[in-house]
C-alpha cells in the first residue's frame, strides 16, 4: 500500500542545514501495523509529516525520495490533489489532541468536516455521521458530546475524538503520532486497543509512532527503529524483541524495566545525548554513544543491510 524510498527532508536554519529525515525507506502493507520507534528528535514525526507533505516550507523541504501510495507518487501531486488524499485516504492522528483540535468549534463540526469536505455530504448528514463515529470510538453519550467543545473533554475523550475524525472517511492508511501522550496507563491501553480494533475492522494499515517499547511489543507487526534521522534497524516485532541486532535497539530495550526480570537489577541507560543534527559525525551517528564502536564506525555511515530473514540493521559489527 505504501512504499517509501530514500525519503530526505531538510530544514534550512541560520547555522546551516539540518537533515531531519535521511534517506529513509520502508513499506507498509494493507492491514499491517508498522511501529516507528526512537528517542525524541530521531525523525519519527518528521517522517510522518513528510508522507502527508505537511512540512512547513520555508524552512523545511522534502529534497529527495519517493512516496508511493497505491502506486501514486505523493511527491508529484499538486497541492489540490494531496489535499484530496489527506484526511480521506490517509489520515493522521496528531500527538497532542488539545492543540490539534480547534477550541472555537464543537467536536461534532470537527469530526464531521472530513465527511462534508471529502464525501460531499451536507452538514446535517455530516453531523449525524459524527455522532455515530463518536459512538464507534466508545464515547459515552455521543448525542450530547457532538455539541460540546474540546475544553469540555478529558484527555482520553479528546484522543477518541481525534480517532473518530481520522476514521471518518474510512482511510486506507492511518498514521498515529504518539497517540497516548500524557494519558494515564489505563486510558493508554483503551485508546490503543480501540485504534488497533478499528484499523483491523476497516483493513486499514497503521503506522504507529512511539517511544514506548511496551506499546510496540503488544500492537506492532513490524518495527522500524530510527536514530538521527535514519532507520538503523527494521524487523518483525517478535524477531526484533528476541534478537535485536543494532546496539541502539539493544540499548533501548536494556533501559526499559521488565516484569519478568530481577527486581534488584539496575536498568542500563544509553550514555550521552542524541547528536546535533546540524553537526553529525562523519561515520555512524550512534558511534559516540556505542560501547561496541571501533575506528571503522567513525569513517562512514553504515548502510542498512540484511542480517536475517526480513531483518536489516545498519551496523558494521553485524552481518
Amino acid at each position: 500500500m505504501l512504499r517509501v524510498r530514500n525519503l530526505t527532508t531538510r530544514f534550512r536554519i541560520d547555522r546551516g542545514a539540518i537533515t531531519a529525515v535521511n534517506r529513509v525507506s520502508f513499506d507498509v502493507d494493507a492491514g499491517e501495523t508498522l511501529a516507528i520507534v526512537g528517542e525524541s528528535g530521531s525523525g519519527k514525526s518528521m517522517t510522518a509529516l513528510s508522507i502527508l507533505r505537511l512540512i512547513p516550507n520555508p524552512p523545511g523541504r522534502i529534497e529527495d525520495g519517493e512516496i508511493l501510495f497505491d502506486g501514486l507518487d505523493l511527491l508529484k501531486l499538486s497541492d489540490a490533489e494531496i489535499r484530496d488524499i489527506r484526511g480521506n485516504k490517509i489520515a493522521m492522528i496528531f500527538q497532542e489532541p488539545m492543540s490539534s483540535l480547534n477550541p472555537a468549534l464543537t467536536v461534532g463540526l470537527q469530526v464531521g468536516e472530513p465527511i462534508n469536505r471529502h464525501g460531499g455530504a451536507p452538514w446535517s448528514k455530516a453531523l449525524l455521521a459524527a455522532r455515530d463515529l463518536l459512538g464507534r470510538v466508545r464515547m459515552s453519550d455521543p448525542a450530547s458530546r457532538v455539541n460540546a467543545y474540546p475544553h469540555q473533554f478529558s484527555g482520553g475523550m479528546r484522543q477518541r475524538a481525534m480517532i473518530a475524525m481520522a476514521m471518518a472517511c474510512q482511510p486506507r492508511l492511518i498514521i498515529a503520532d504518539e497517540p497516548t501522550t500524557a494519558l494515564d496507563v489505563t486510558v493508554q491501553a483503551q485508546i490503543l486497543d480501540l485504534l488497533k480494533d478499528l484499523a483491523l475492522r476497516s483493513r486499514s494499515a497503521l503506522i504507529l509512532i512511539t517511544h514506548d517499547l511496551g506499546v510496540v511489543a503488544r500492537y506492532a507487526d513490524r518495527v522500524a527503529v530510527m536514530y538521527a534521522g535514519r532507520i538503523v534497524e527494521t524487523a518483525p516485532a517478535r524477531e526484533l524483541y528476541s534478537r535485536p541486532r543494532h546496539p541502539y535497539t539493544r540499548g533501548l530495550m536494556a533501559s526499559v524495566p521488565r516484569l519478568d526480570s530481577d527486581t534488584h537489577q539496575r536498568l542500563v541507560p544509553i550514555e550521552g545525548q542524541p547528536p546535533n543534527l546540524a553537526a553529525l559525525p562523519p561515520g555512524c551517528a550512534f558511534a559516540p554513544r556505542c560501547r561496541q564502536a571501533v575506528d571503522a564506525c567513525k569513517q562512514a555511515p553504515p548502510p542498512l543491510r540484511e542480517v536475517g530473514p526480513r531483518h536489516s540493521a545498519a551496523c558494521i559489527m553485524e552481518g
